[in-house]
């Protein structure tokens, strides 16, 4: 499975890029739309273009359509040119019918006015898990429905810490888990491997640390997300981390965890079967907050929502193909098809859990999640984000200390957004 990421310039800047966009987008918007109502056509827009062909996804889309009674004419764009290329549309009247978009661009999109609202479409969210749904919510309206979702947790090298005599159920809060490192490392291995990439990336593996020390984004220089800040700088000071992950992505992360010399690696459910693929036995443990319990890791995943159109009778088709999406076995299907996407209402976690057992760390990992756009951020987390990243950077680096590193990015978006 792909992990989802929506870099903070791409929502700050999809607005006034749409000039730009017009000329290197990935795909016409033009006649997609409202041509297409005539012939019983509808259109649907999402993020994966490595779905294409007869894939079962594919086909599971076209199913949807065929339930409905119209055709189909499904576009597949990457994540970035995807938010773009919507409101392009929008600007150009000829919105698709249904789009999937990655949750931190949901915000964007509505904040802009450009979706309509589940209320207007007549749907009932309230089986849908409140912590997944919250990041699809702006100002009290609720603008779309997940169709699944990913999120963060810790991967171990059973091997490894079998050398090192650690239990990882006894991993439970920050103190033991450095303590399991120091283990780990005094036994020869390297304690643990994470992404602190300066990019969206970075900020999505921080986060974790960052609410699990009890900090909100509205206050990036808190005492507890400093905490936060000198838990990693510690790591990386006394090799307990490598140096590289100042730089690391989550796929170099992983790689130099399949390399079998670190004890645990942060990352997501989409590496669950390159897991089982590894040359060593592995299991995973959720991330501990830091005085003990599970800490809210941040969600990856698609909304499913609905564009608003000038012909409002289209809505009733829209409704029929997003409801054919969203039935506890679709969601199930969805999950499968992207090995793994964890469903977001119970009734669908539990029909996963049936197929396949051995997910149940991550239904519950998805159960403690958090959306980055929720608490009402809305637009201003990828300002947010940005800020964060580069805090990570600078402190990792030396640059700067935790807590000036975290004075410096309030400071700054408090001057940004006021």
């Amino acid at each position: 499975m792909r992990s989802t990421f929506h870099t903070a310039t791409t929502v700050t800047a999809a607005l006034a890029a749409i000039t730009l966009l017009a000329s290197c987008s990935g795909g016409d918007a033009e006649g997609e739309g409202s041509n297409g109502a005539a012939s019983g056509t509808y259109t649907w827009w999402d993020p994966y273009p490595q779905h294409e062909g007869d894939s079962d996804w594919e086909n599971r889309v076209q199913t949807c359509g065929e339930e409905a009674g119209v055709t189909i004419e499904r576009t597949a764009y990457d994540t970035t040119a995807l938010t773009n290329q919507t409101i392009l549309a929008a600007q150009e009247g000829n919105s698709p019918d249904v789009v999937l978009l990655d949750n931190p661009a949901v915000s964007t999109l509505s904040e802009s006015g450009l979706l309509s609202t589940v209320d207007e479409l007549g749907f009932d969210t309230s089986a849908v898990d409140p912590n997944l749904v919250a990041a699809g919510e702006l100002d009290g309206e609720t603008y779309g429905i997940p169709i699944g979702a990913n999120t963060l947790a810790l991967y171990y090298n059973e091997d490894v810490l079998e050398e090192a005599g650690v239990d990882p159920a006894s991993v439970t809060d920050w103190a033991s888990l450095t303590s399991a490192l120091e283990e780990i490392e005094a036994s020869g291995n390297g304690g643990m491997t994470f992404a602190g990439i300066g990019t969206e990336e970075g900020s999505f593996q921080f986060l974790p640390w960052f609410w699990g020390s009890g900090a909100d984004l509205t206050e990036l220089d808190s005492p507890e997300a400093v905490e936060a800040l000198e838990l990693w700088k510690g790591w990386v000071d006394e090799g307990l981390v490598p140096n590289t992950v100042i730089n690391n992505s989550q796929n170099t992360t992983w790689e130099e965890f399949l390399t079998g010399d670190f004890g645990f690696v942060e990352n997501g459910t989409w590496q669950v079967n390159s897991a089982a693929d590894a040359d060593f036995a592995t299991g995973v443990i959720e991330i501990p907050a830091k005085d003990g319990g599970v800490a809210p890791a941040p969600t990856g995943g698609e909304f499913i929502v609905a564009p608003m159109q000038e012909d409002v009778e289209r809505y009733d088709v829209t409704r029929e193909i997003v409801e054919c999406m969203t039935t506890p076995e679709g969601f199930v299907e969805t999950a499968n098809t992207f090995a793994y996407y964890i469903p977001p209402t119970e009734e669908g976690q539990d029909a996963l859990l049936e197929e396949n057992e051995d997910l149940e760390t991550w239904v519950s990992a998805v159960q403690e999640a958090k959306g980055r756009t929720s608490d009402n951020l809305g637009t201003d987390y990828p300002v947010i984000s940005e800020e964060l990243w580069t805090a990570v950077q600078n402190a990792l680096s030396g640059a700067a200390t935790p807590q000036e590193a975290l004075e410096e990015a309030q400071a700054n978006v408090e001057a940004e957004l006021g």
